[in-house]
C-alpha cells in the first residue's frame, strides 16, 4: 500500500518525547495526525496520513441516519529497548471485518489495516507518554459516507485510524472492586442481531442501562440473555469468574457476545497462569448460588481498555446484593492482571506473533 504523507510542517509537530508530569488519562489526548482511506466504486483507495482534525461529511451521510459505523480498540506499548510494539493487532483487524460483515460494511484487507496502524504510530512515536503504565490506545473505525436518505447499504465509506496517548487505566492503583447491576429490564443483544460486532449503535443502546446502573449505585450492568437466565457481558467487556480451585470461567461466545481479544488471550494463557481457563454456558441461578456457597471466589470483566475490571458485588433491581468473596480485589485477578500487562510491556515472553514491532521508516 502506498501512503501519501500529508504531514504538518515540522515546526508544528512534536519534536521531543512526551514527558507528562501527571497521568494523562485514558482516551483523552490525540496525536498530531490520523490515517484515512476511502471506499468508492467497489474498492479501497487514497491511503493518507493527514493532520488530526475535523472531517468534512455531508449532512445526509448514511452513518448519521442509519448507524453504519464500526470501530476497534487496540493498544501499543513502548518496551525497554525504546521501540513500540502493537499487541495482537491482527486480531483487531479480523474482528473489524467480522463487524463489517454483520452491518454490511465492505472488508478492508487485514494487512492494510495493520500497515495503516504501524505507519501512523511510526509518524507519532514521540507522542508516546514517558510514564509507567502508558500506552497508545488505537482506534480504527469505518463509517458510511454516501449522501442518501433512503435506507440501504452505503456505497461509500471512510476508514480512519487515530491514536490516543494514554496513561495507566488504574491511575491510583489496581485496588478497588466494582459493583454491577444484574438487570432483567435491559438487554444488550438478542440472537440474530448485532451483538457480536463492535457496531457503534450497540454502545448507544447501552447508555440507558448504564444510567440505571448508576441509580443502583453500580458502575456497570451485567447483561443477561433475552430469557434472563444466562450470563452474557458486563458493560463493554466480557464477564468471567474464578472458582475456588483457581479455574477461570468465561461465558461461551455466541452471536450475542462480542468476542473479546483479552478473553481469547486469557484462554490461551492457561499454562502461563498455571490454572485451567475454560468457557461454558453460565446460568444466573447457578452463578448466584455458587457465589453464596463460596464456590466462586472472584469475578470481573475482560476488555482492552482496563484489561481486568474486578467485581466485588452484584446488586439486583429489587435491591438485593450478593458479595463475591470478601468484596475486594482477589489474588487470582491480581495475578491475571500482572501476567497480562507484563506480556504487553515486554517484561514476560509473549506467545509468537502477539507483539509486533513498529519499524522506523519515517523521520
Amino acid at each position: 500500500m502506498k501512503i501519501d504523507y500529508q504531514l504538518k510542517p515540522e515546526s508544528e509537530r512534536r519534536s521531543t518525547p512526551f514527558t507528562p508530569e501527571e497521568n494523562v488519562g485514558f482516551g483523552v489526548l490525540r496525536t498530531d495526525h490520523m490515517f484515512l482511506m476511502d471506499y468508492e466504486n467497489g474498492e479501497w483507495s487514497n491511503a493518507r496520513i493527514v493532520p488530526y482534525g475535523a472531517m468534512e461529511m455531508m449532512p445526509g451521510a448514511m452513518c448519521i441516519h442509519y448507524g453504519q459505523s464500526i470501530f476497534e480498540g487496540a493498544k501499543a506499548f513502548q518496551h525497554q529497548d525504546g521501540e513500540i510494539y502493537t499487541y495482537r493487532i491482527d486480531k483487531n483487524a479480523k474482528r473489524l471485518n467480522r463487524s463489517g460483515d454483520i452491518v454490511c460494511i465492505p472488508n478492508l484487507d487485514e494487512s492494510i489495516q495493520e500497515q495503516a496502524v504501524h505507519a501512523l504510530i511510526d509518524v507519532e512515536r514521540l507522542w508516546f507518554p514517558q510514564q509507567d503504565g502508558a500506552c497508545f490506545y488505537i482506534r480504527p473505525f469505518i463509517f458510511a459516507t454516501e449522501d442518501r436518505l433512503s435506507l440501504g447499504i452505503s456505497s461509500k465509506y471512510t476508514f480512519c485510524v487515530m491514536l490516543s496517548p494514554s496513561g495507566a487505566y488504574y491511575a491510583n492503583g489496581f485496588n478497588n472492586a466494582l459493583r454491577l447491576l444484574i438487570s432483567k429490564t435491559y438487554h444488550r443483544a438478542v440472537s440474530g442481531g448485532t451483538g457480536a460486532s463492535k457496531a457503534a449503535g450497540n454502545y448507544a443502546a447501552s447508555l440507558r442501562a448504564t444510567q440505571s446502573a448508576a441509580e443502583h449505585g453500580a458502575a456497570q450492568v451485567l447483561y443477561l440473555d433475552s430469557t434472563n437466565t444466562k450470563l452474557e457481558e458486563v458493560g463493554a467487556m466480557n464477564h468471567f469468574h474464578v472458582r475456588k480451585d483457581g479455574t477461570i470461567v468465561i461465558p461461551e461466545f455466541t452471536d450475542t457476545i462480542l468476542k473479546s481479544i483479552t478473553s481469547e488471550s486469557i484462554l490461551a494463557l492457561g499454562d502461563v497462569l498455571e490454572c485451567e481457563v475454560r468457557q461454558e454456558t453460565i446460568l444466573l441461578e447457578d452463578f448466584i448460588a455458587d457465589i453464596e456457597s463460596g464456590d466462586i471466589i472472584e469475578a470481573g470483566g475482560f476488555g482492552t481498555a482496563a484489561v481486568v475490571s474486578p467485581v466485588g458485588s452484584y446488586v439486583f433491581e429489587d435491591g438485593r446484593e450478593v458479595i463475591v468473596g470478601d468484596g475486594n480485589v482477589g489474588p487470582h485477578i491480581k495475578r491475571i492482571y500482572q501476567v497480562y500487562t507484563d506480556i504487553q510491556n515486554g517484561l514476560r515472553e509473549a506467545p509468537e506473533g502477539w507483539l509486533r514491532k513498529v519499524e522506523r521508516h519515517h523521520k
